[in-house]
């Protein structure tokens, strides 16, 4: 049986917070509904201090952040959106449009459809996470979105410029340098200035996570997401104390509610891993969040087998699973709910965060349980539809349809086959529970 060496002491500050941000996320919401780009602007200067006419960026704008890129700067963003779209496109390769024909007369099918319109949320309020825009614009315009619309809120008192500058190279349609719950309701719900959009996508803070989830259904959303969790599962074998440690810490610092657990077999280990790190937080620069985090929300679990910890690990569906074993493959066979896998000590969360291809937009709060990231999927309708190509086939289906509806009690249902069947099937063929012949059917 599994042991914790320690655990998050946070769990029972979780409904409280969430009530609050619902109540502000709600009233916020209800504000813009009302008032449109007043409301917008009021919040703005409210939560970000930032005022002006227009909260989307003029093409020159655009421009002075691309060009304020030095060459290596903008290297680097064209390799990593050069990743991403790559795996995007894969990703769309994999997702074929089909017609079958399942029986003789009866053509069955389903088409792709990219959405008309999608909003994708950059966060930049404490860190400039110019990585969100490959993901979200980046996949949006992979799977064929005709609109894409970006917000991202000022950073130092300006829209952001690695940020608007890798929104506009990854194919954004319109820019806005706008943040929180007014860019997600001024995207969803549409205001005087900004047209509305069909879905909603990208992370955020707990406002943005709300706000997405009450909107949801006036628009569609990638997911449901918090704050960034990691789960490292790790031994003497796969790796040494200090790199758990490190990639522990290397996203706790998001921010003082990440989560960040180590999952091992060996207490030897994970004690000299919890050694790490309160060594590596006297050095790390951004110790202020990532001790708050670790100290709250940092867990420490010791298990007795491979099996144990698949069933651990499934029980947390962590949003980031980074696994450095003696055998990693193990858990790509057998572990169902993950976020993300990164597999053996050659990679960790932070390639895929920011640089190696997948999307880093990511279930949490167990949600892994249900569903996966963000992908070009997630900007594509799955539509079907059928064809019946001959009256015997239609007469046939009739059949059928006719009495399952009569099984049911829906006479209208029933009527629409019964009508087929008179229509197009044999004259002298009584059909159960169709009604008098028709004019053609009587001739």
């Amino acid at each position: 049986m599994a042991i914790w060496l320690k655990r998050s002491t946070a769990q029972a500050d979780r409904a409280s917070n969430d009530r609050n941000v619902r109540d502000v996320v709600e009233a916020a919401l209800a504000d813009i509904e009302s008032r449109g780009d007043a409301a917008v602007r009021e919040m703005s200067i409210r939560f970000d201090g930032w005022d002006r006419d227009d909260y989307r960026l003029s093409q020159a704008e655009i421009d002075a952040c691309v060009d304020s890129l030095s060459p290596q700067e903008r290297k680097d963003i064209e390799f990593a959106q050069t990743q991403v779209r790559n795996f995007a496109r894969i990703q769309r390769a994999s997702m074929t449009d089909v017609e079958v024909e399942t029986m003789p007369g009866v053509v069955l099918g389903h088409k792709n459809i990219p959405l008309n319109s999608a909003g994708c949320y950059v966060p930049g309020g404490k860190y400039p996470l110019l990585a969100s825009a490959h993901m979200s614009v980046i996949t949006a315009k992979v799977a064929g979105v005709a609109r894409v619309v970006t917000c991202a809120p000022p950073f130092q008192g300006k829209p952001a410029r690695a940020i608007v500058a890798a929104q506009a190279m990854a194919g954004a349609d319109a820019i806005y340098a706008l943040g929180g719950i007014q860019a997600i309701g001024a995207m969803a719900i549409g205001t005087q200035t900004i047209d509305r959009v069909d879905m909603l996508v990208g992370p955020g803070n707990a406002f943005v996570a709300e706000a997405k989830r009450q909107l949801f259904g006036r628009v569609g959303i990638d997911l449901f997401a918090g704050p960034t969790e990691t789960l490292i599962i790790a031994d003497e074998m796969g790796c040494d104390p200090e790199m758990a440690a490190t990639d522990i810490l290397g996203q706790v610092e998001h921010g003082p509610d990440s989560p960040g657990i180590l999952l091992t077999t060996n207490e030897a280990f994970a004690r000299a891993t919890m050694a790490e790190i309160e060594r590596l937080l006297h050095i790390l620069p951004t110790a202020e969040h990532a001790r708050k985090a670790w100290e709250s929300h940092g867990e420490v679990i010791v298990a007795e087998s491979n099996d144990e910890m698949v069933a651990i690990a499934d029980e947390i569906a962590s949003e980031h699973v980074q696994v450095m074993t003696a055998d990693p493959e193990f858990f790509l066979a057998h572990m169902t709910n993950y976020g993300a896998l990164f597999l053996g000590a050659r990679t960790n969360v932070s390639f895929g965060d920011k640089v190696i291809g997948t999307n880093h937009t990511l279930p949490t709060r167990q949600a892994a349980r249900y569903t996966g990231g963000l992908w070009v999927g997630k900007f594509l309708k799955t539509c079907t539809y059928q064809r019946v190509t001959t009256d015997c086939a239609s007469a046939l289906i009739g059949e059928y349809c006719s009495r399952l509806c009569a099984l049911e009690g829906f006479a209208g249902h029933g009527e629409q086959a019964n009508l087929r069947v008179r229509r197009y099937g044999q004259r002298d063929v009584a059909y159960a529970g169709s009604a008098s012949p028709t004019p053609e059917t009587a001739a």
